[in-house]
């Protein structure tokens, strides 16, 4: 069974950091991209940013970029999301996501290639 599984959210204020981990599981790691994506309260889910199989490239959305990075650990079947300098525009809850299909470049703009969801964690940024 194809398992996402997301933690490391949590309350911060503004300028503070967070680390969250998307720890998976049933399928073969280093063949699948991993995506990570949030929806705040009302809005609609969004792209944050993905990494690519193996030791693929990464994309970040621009409203991330110097903020944010992505990185996978293959010894932990895991990709990490590090958010740094947080801004109250980034409370959401976040979900990772794997492609559909292995050894694909990603991109968060085709949100529709990306299946199997996580739960989500939840970040709250306080100003």
């Amino acid at each position: 069974e194809v398992q996402l599984v997301e933690s490391g959210g949590g309350l911060v204020q503004t300028g503070e950091s967070l680390r969250l981990s998307c720890v998976v599981s049933g399928f073969t790691f280093d063949d699948y991209a991993i995506g990570w994506f949030r929806q705040a309260p009302g809005m609609e889910r969004e792209g944050v940013g993905c990494v690519s199989s193996s030791n693929g490239p990464t994309e970040v959305v621009d409203s991330a970029k110097g903020r944010f990075t992505i990185s996978r650990d293959s010894a932990r079947n895991t990709v990490f999301l590090q958010m740094n300098n947080l801004e109250p525009e980034d409370t959401a809850v976040y979900y990772c996501a794997r492609t559909k299909y292995p050894m694909i470049l990603c991109s968060v703009a085709y949100p529709t290639m990306f299946e199997d969801w996580g739960q989500g964690t939840p970040v709250t940024v306080s100003s």
